[in-house]
């Protein structure tokens, strides 16, 4: 069972920066693909970003060019730093682990961690 861990999170002026750690129990690189996803209070779960084991990233629209999805393999951890915020990136963040099969395919999820971005 892989565990994920996520920090980083907090409260942040608009404009400001965080960055958001996903620190796995077992190597992320017997992974497909890590991603962070994100849920604000009476809506979906939606992906911010993901990246391949290749190291290919792609970034939900409302995102990009603001945020960037990197990977240390060594450390088994995946990095999201959050620049230029708006209050509107206010949610609770998860980091995702995805692993497929030709049949099958199993996610892990961290517990979250809360950003709050003020106007």
């Amino acid at each position: 069972q892989v565990q994920l861990v996520e920090s980083g999170g907090g409260l942040v002026q608009a404009g400001g920066s965080l960055r958001l750690s996903c620190a796995a129990s077992g190597s992320i690189v017997n992974f497909n693909s890590m991603a962070w996803y994100r849920q604000a209070p009476g809506k979906q779960r939606d992906l911010v970003a993901s990246i391949t084991s290749g190291g290919s990233t792609d970034y939900g629209d409302s995102v990009k060019g603001r945020f960037t999805l990197s990977r240390d393999n060594a450390e088994n951890t995946v990095y999201l730093q959050m620049n230029s915020l708006k209050p509107e990136d206010t949610a609770v963040y998860y980091c995702n682990a995805h692993r497929a099969w030709r049949f099958s395919q199993q996610d892990y999820w961290g517990q979250g961690t809360q950003v709050t971005v003020s106007s």
